[in-house]
């Protein structure tokens, strides 16, 4: 791991997102993504997942207001999502070549020339964040804007959002803003709001967000896991399974050949 500068994150306040989609057009300008073919989700969004050439998209989501004072009402709730760049991040543990690691502001990225394309890393991402590239065999994501950062720019997103729903900067400064900003929608009478991505996930979250609903309304998952250490841990309960199996089927047979002899 790289010695470590101030760690940058990017702070979503999805409550003040218009749907605008300028975050995306600026991800795709700023890296040059190629164009692709919208997707037809039959609602206002033109993507419902991400890809190898769509980092980051904004999800519509049409649902009752969550405020008890505004029952029966329907409110639209926008979110841009994005890699998360988790502190405990699956695709950084099932990278057998060490293209994914750690930045030296906290966040994760993969390094093309060394990507050899197994796509380990794309099953052991709980968000389904990372994409194959079948153009060039490699896998591609949210790179945290690489090439911006070390040069004291904030993320292309970030600095293109007109409402700043998404913010860049240390860590710290944007937990508070976080915080605090939950405890005013909590006062405005959304009871659920929370901020997603705190310590509590995956050792925290370099992007993380602030809902005004439940995580799994927005898509996440509530507790999201490491996929490889379910497989560890499930690997290691089939090869004691065995055993156990083993030794029963030894001590039948030699109970038999005992009974045999009497």
């Amino acid at each position: 791991m790289a010695a470590t500068m101030t760690q940058k994150v990017m702070y979503t306040d999805t409550t003040i997102c218009t749907g605008c989609r300028a975050c995306m057009v600026a991800c795709k300008q700023w890296n040059q993504l190629p164009y692709e073919e919208p997707e037809w989700t039959g609602g206002y969004g033109n993507r419902s997942h991400f890809s190898d050439k769509a980092w980051r998209f904004v999800r519509f989501i049409e649902v009752d207001d969550p405020r008890p004072s505004h029952k029966g009402e329907v409110q639209w709730l926008m979110m841009s999502d994005v890699c998360k760049h988790c502190q405990q991040a699956g695709c950084l543990e099932a990278c057998p070549t060490g293209a994914i690691h750690r930045t030296a502001w906290g966040t994760v990225d993969i390094d093309q020339g060394i990507c050899n394309g197994c796509r380990d890393c794309v099953a052991s991402c709980p968000f389904g964040v990372i994409a194959f590239n079948a153009d060039t065999g490699r896998v591609n994501k949210c790179t945290f804007c690489s090439d911006r950062v070390p040069a004291g720019m904030p993320t292309a997103c970030a600095k293109t959002c007109p409402t700043s729903s998404i913010r860049f900067g240390d860590k710290e400064p944007m937990l508070e803003m976080a915080r605090a900003r939950v405890k005013e929608l909590k006062a405005q009478g959304f009871e659920r709001a929370n901020l997603y991505g705190d310590s509590d996930i995956l050792g925290g979250l370099n992007a993380f967000y602030v809902l005004a609903d439940s995580p799994s309304v927005y898509g996440l998952p509530e507790r999201p896991e490491l996929p490889q250490r379910n497989v560890n841990l499930d690997s290691a309960l089939a090869i004691a399974s065995s055993v156990v199996i083993g030794l029963a089927a030894l001590v039948s047979f030699r109970d038999q050949g005992a009974g045999r002899q009497g």
